[in-house]
């Protein structure tokens, strides 16, 4: 069983993730390149696991109900989005977590939004990652697969619209060939979907 992680002493908190408690930052993103074992582990898991694991509770409640999902050979992926799970705790500061690991094949969240919570986490361990633009602009950036990307939502401490960051799933329905992301949302425990 892995170490609890600890609270949200900002020295634990590493860069640039820090930037986000600056009024004037909505957005964090780390570009990650990950090794050949949680990419083949993510093959797997769009291959044998479930269509979507969400639960909500403490890293330790969230590991042990995520061990009896693993389809073989996934232990990597698992490893690598329970340690995301701890750096947002460490980020939000709460004790539980909403943990939501998705196979998405389809156009969903299609208009550019803020949600409703304090901050996401979101990382698309396949296929193309979250599109995201500034409330005022029509520039629209693509993330990378594998990158992290932390958003405020509209429940974040002086969240205000000026500056805002809008984002969206990207749209796949129509690419020639069919794609299954793989997409890890971390958020507050409370995030709607959890009822």
């Amino acid at each position: 069983m892995r170490q609890s992680c600890p609270t949200r002493p900002l020295s634990a908190i590493p860069m640039p993730f820090q930037n986000i408690d600056r009024q004037d930052c909505f957005i964090v993103q780390q570009e990650r390149h990950l090794g050949q074992d949680i990419m083949q582990a993510a093959a797997l898991w769009n291959a044998h696991g479930p269509d979507l694991f969400l639960h909500r509770g403490t890293i330790e409640i969230l590991e042990t109900e995520l061990r009896t999902f693993l389809p073989a050979g996934t232990q990597a992926l698992a490893d690598d989005a329970l340690n995301l799970a701890c750096r947002y705790q460490r980020l939000s500061g709460t004790a539980e977590i909403r943990f939501r690991l998705e196979k998405v094949r389809h156009d969903s969240c299609r208009r550019f939004h803020v949600d409703h919570v304090p901050l996401r986490l979101l990382c698309t361990y396949t296929g193309p990652g979250v599109q995201w633009k500034h409330a005022d602009s029509e520039i629209i950036h693509d993330t990378p697969a594998c990158w992290i990307t932390l958003l405020k939502g509209r429940l974040y401490p002086g969240w205000s619209t000026k500056g805002a960051v809008l984002h969206r799933s990207p749209p796949i329905s129509d690419l020639p060939v069919p794609v299954t992301r793989l997409l890890l949302t971390l958020d507050h425990p409370d995030a709607c979907g959890m009822g």
